[in-house]
């Protein structure tokens, strides 16, 4: 079991990074022979991600149900479009088997966005919590003086 910090807590963001939502839906439960596959790729690029820290892959957590999320942090924009787009990778063969198979059937329907996060253009705090999210992909921080209110952690130093 996880540690929980028994206080206020916050992250702090010394350079940019980038939020990255992704997730699917499954619109046809009966077609397992399509959403399987997507469901199935998800694990082995994080697996791959995890493996590779020069990728710029900073972490994730992910939430199943209709539709899943998982939400990842990178180091830049950059980084996750090079990893997109990368055909030794897992993701743009992933990709184009999805296209084959479901494409726009209904099926299937997958989903991301993706959030420039810039110091001082977010805010986060986190109590009685396991070091989690936006904190866990950069720095934990107290969330004292400046950080304890919502608007003094969105305006930053």
């Amino acid at each position: 079991m996880p540690q929980i910090l028994a206080e206020r807590v916050t992250a702090e963001v010394d350079d940019e990074i980038v939020v990255f939502l992704i997730g699917m839906r499954i619109n046809k439960l009966w077609k397992i022979h399509k959403w399987l596959p997507v469901a199935l790729a998800m694990p082995r690029m994080v697996r791959e991600l995890y493996a590779n820290p020069s990728s710029g892959f900073l972490g994730a957590h992910a939430w199943f149900g209709i539709p899943t999320v998982m939400l990842q942090y990178w180091r830049s924009f950059d980084h996750l479009e090079r990893y997109a787009k990368d055909r030794s990778q897992q993701h743009l063969p992933a990709w184009a088997a999805f296209n084959r198979a479901v494409g726009s059937s209904g099926d299937v329907g997958i989903w991301h966005e993706t959030y420039r996060i810039r110091p001082g253009e977010y805010e986060c705090i986190y109590n009685n919590m396991p070091v989690f999210g936006l904190a866990k992909a950069t720095k934990v921080v107290p969330a004292s003086g400046y950080r304890e209110s919502a608007a003094g952690r969105m305006k930053g130093r």
